[in-house]
């Protein structure tokens, strides 16, 4: 019996294991995003003469992109300890202050989803970016009284899916604010390739282009499909990935040749055929389609809107003709 069955949790386990594996640790490994490396390399390498923590950092863009690996490679590069959490997990400003205190001489602190910080979570924040400070409020009513901390220098690196989400006293305290844009198909291929070597996998230049030209422009993507393909050469095929088997694979797990997939369509379909091409609301277009409003915004819509398959408007979502097209 295979050992997923005996343990659900351990399939997911072994996939977590080799997407952290597949992620680069140092600026030099990292393909594409070249504005955004030099501008690290300048503020990492003369934090790192000064003996300083550097600035903070606030990366933005849509999931897979690479925020997450990006914060871990901060850390290498100034050869100090990474601290992740995200917004959601840091409830209360004892939350906050916990991992504070802990926080060694010039570490890095990770917050994923930044913009999910409660108010007095990001109150407390913004003296700890300043002034390395923390103020702790002990007591309630008239008894309480408020003792201000230490805490060492630390760099914070805040990751968001929604910039405008950001309030902007927490966004001026970042010394660099940056984007993550969508990879071009060359440096998929490039990402692609070398997934396949640390995995140990064989695959010609045919066969990353294909992966590559059907992962959205984005790394997690290509690495996900180039985990699934994998799978389906070694049991249909003889282990190497080649063109016919890309394909045979891709179709398989239902990506087309623009990338899309069962939602994306499911999308589309509804969009055209259940509201006559919109204009639709998000919320009764996601119902249709048996998604969350905030997973189509933010997973689906960027990469169908980038593609000219769908326009948002101020009534709604809207096809083009495109996507009657597609549909």
């Amino acid at each position: 019996m295979r050992e997923e069955f005996l343990d659900p949790g351990l399939h997911h386990d072994r996939e977590a294991s080799e997407e952290a594996g597949l992620r680069p640790r140092e600026l030099d490994e990292f393909v594409g995003q070249q504005e955004l490396k030099n501008h690290l390399d300048i503020v990492l390498g003369a934090a790192r003469q000064r003996g300083e923590a550097a600035d903070h950092i606030l990366l933005a863009g849509p999931p897979g992109l690479g925020k997450t690996t990006m914060a871990g490679i901060v850390a290498a590069e100034m050869g100090v300890a990474l601290h992740v959490t995200s917004g959601p997990a840091l409830e209360r400003a004892g939350d906050l202050a916990a991992i504070l205190t802990k926080l060694g001489h010039r570490d890095v602190l990770f917050i994923d989803e930044i913009h999910r910080l409660s108010r007095v979570v990001e109150e407390i924040l913004y003296p700890a970016m300043e002034d390395f400070q923390l103020d702790i409020v002990v007591g309630k009513g008239p008894a309480a009284s408020s003792i201000r901390l230490t805490l060492q220098p630390f760099t914070l690196v805040g990751a968001t899916t929604r910039t405008g989400m950001i309030t902007g006293p927490l966004r001026d305290r970042f010394g660099l604010v940056a984007r993550l844009e969508y990879y071009s198909t060359i440096e998929l291929e490039r990402i692609v390739t070398r997934a396949a070597s640390i995995l140990g996998v064989s695959i010609d230049t045919a066969g990353s282009t294909e992966i590559a030209r059907r992962s959205r422009g984005t790394p997690r993507i290509a690495n996900r499909l180039l985990r699934r393909v994998r799978d389906f050469a070694e049991v249909r095929a003889d282990g190497r990935i080649t063109t016919g088997v890309a394909l045979e694979a891709l179709e398989l797990f239902g990506v087309d040749e623009l990338g899309l997939d069962k939602v994306d369509r499911a999308i589309l379909k509804a969009l055209c055929t259940q509201f006559s091409g919109g204009p639709v609301g998000l919320s009764t277009l996601a119902i249709a389609v048996g998604e969350q409003p905030e997973t189509i915004e933010d997973v689906y819509e960027p990469f169908l809107i980038q593609n000219g398959l769908i326009q948002r408007t101020p009534r709604g979502r809207v096809a083009t003709d495109a996507s009657w097209r597609y549909a």
